[in-house]
């Protein structure tokens, strides 16, 4: 364990301890983007496009592979619980580094705040034993406290919360094949709800479906900041990233083809609940009945590493002087237990407007998290790309190379950023990307005045 643990200490440069095995990481990347975006809005696109939606999946997917390989390249040659912000520092200054930390940082305490609550509202309506508020509560303090019991426990919580996740998305495609195969007590309809028109609404319709499904992708990024805790950082995170090619072809594509086979995609059961309406089409209402407790065991899944990848940029915003210092502090677990609370402060106060205004959080936290995903994306295409640039005119051997450099890195910016502007076009996601772009600005300011306090303080 001493030799795991300087092992660790060396490789964050954060004195963190890699206490998370190299199975906790592969099945964190692997149940990281299995919740909401994939159980509820897999059907909005479907709404969105049609049967082309598997185009919008593949284009998304592609982003999404081509940017964690850039940071599965920057985290295997230099990991650290920053991450995204620790290598905008390092590519693009230290101003740059504390708007894209805390920008995730925010939306993390949203995203938690908004799962917690999702999660006492479908449970609510399952088990109506307690008010909504109640559960909140009882999933707000128990992650809390495994967030503090330290790293290893977390792990091998996460391990199991994302166990259960893929082992039903790998069921729902079992018994979606059944199905259609004509194994199940429903009649298989065949080929014949994808025999008329594939693109019911054009090439407009597959850019609606992509502006949905891009934002599915969410949490995958938190695989790069638990990279740091992990043993043998640079093969746990190639291993990782490598599992995200198959993991996008079998369980978004895989699952998204079977539900556009097995109803008409303007189906409206689709829209509400897809996994549920092709379950229940297939003469399997049972299982239908089950996914709700398994789509609360997702969000609380979501929940728990969100409270960790937090916890952990806040420790390293402080770390690095952009967060107050003496929160950079480990308890004798080897766990920032001051950015844990920092980082869990709005869901119990969220626990509170449950209270008072059940009906109405959820909405108003799921709108307040905006597009902040884009910009974490951006900073790390932006920061590989000179990073990269660096370490070949320095001749420095990279453990793990992004593909086709920098052909295919250039491709992805293209790519995200025709995404970006496709998003303008749409006055829903216009007005998120332009709170983002406000937030990130201001904290881009604050970043500036904080950078040059620091230089100010170091140079007195």
């Amino acid at each position: 364990m001493s030799e795991q643990n300087s092992q660790g200490a060396s490789a964050s440069g954060s004195g963190l301890k890699p206490a998370m095995l190299p199975r906790h990481l592969v099945m964190m990347s692997l149940g990281s983007a299995i919740g909401a975006g994939l159980f509820v809005g897999s059907g909005a696109g479907i709404a969105a496009a049609g049967p082309a939606v598997l185009v919008s999946y593949a284009i998304a997917g592609l982003i999404v592979i081509a940017v964690m390989r850039m940071l599965g390249e920057m985290v295997a040659a230099d990991p650290n619980p920053g991450a995204f912000s620790y290598y905008a520092g390092k590519a693009l200054g230290p101003s740059t580094a504390f708007a894209v930390g805390w920008l995730w940082w925010i939306t993390l305490c949203l995203v938690v705040a908004a799962e917690a609550t999702a999660a006492a509202q479908i449970l609510a309506g399952i088990v109506p034993l307690f008010p909504q508020w109640v559960y909140a509560l009882v999933f707000m303090v128990i992650f809390t406290w495994i967030n503090l019991w330290g790293v290893r426990k977390f792990g091998e919580f996460e391990f199991w919360f994302s166990f259960i996740k893929v082992a039903f998305v790998v069921l729902f495609l079992i018994l979606g094949i059944a199905f259609l195969l004509g194994w199940t007590p429903a009649d298989s309809p065949g080929l014949t709800h994808v025999t008329g028109d594939l693109m019911p609404h054009g090439i407009s319709g597959i850019a609606a479906g992509l502006l949905v499904v891009v934002f599915a992708f969410g949490g995958i990024e938190i695989v790069a900041v638990a990279a740091a805790e992990t043993a043998q950082p640079e093969k746990s995170i190639a291993t990782a990233t490598r599992t995200i090619v198959w993991r996008i072809l079998l369980f978004y594509m895989g699952s998204v083809g079977i539900m556009v086979l097995a109803l008409p995609w303007d189906d409206p059961a689709l829209l509400q609940s897809p996994f549920v309406a092709v379950l229940n089409t297939a003469g399997l209402p049972l299982l239908g009945a089950i996914l709700g407790f398994i789509i609360v065991a997702a969000l609380l899944s979501s929940l728990n590493a969100n409270v960790y990848g937090a916890s952990r940029m806040f420790f390293s915003l402080a770390q690095r002087g952009m967060a107050p210092r003496a929160t950079a502090k480990l308890d004798d677990r080897a766990v920032p237990a001051a950015g844990v609370w920092m980082s869990v402060a709005f869901g119990f106060i969220a626990v509170g407007l449950n209270y008072f205004w059940a009906e109405a959080v959820l909405g108003l936290l799921l709108n307040l998290v905006g597009s902040t995903l884009i910009v974490t994306w951006l900073s790390a295409i932006i920061s590989h790309l000179i990073l990269r640039t660096r370490a070949e005119r320095s001749g420095q051997d990279l453990p793990l190379k992004m593909w086709l450099f920098p052909y295919l890195s250039w491709a992805t910016l293209a790519a995200l950023i025709a995404v970006i502007i496709l998003g303008f076009t749409v006055p829903d996601v216009r007005s998120q990307l332009l709170a983002t772009l406000g937030l990130y600005v201001a904290l881009q300011v604050a970043g500036v005045i904080v950078t040059r306090r620091n230089r100010s303080l170091a140079g007195g």
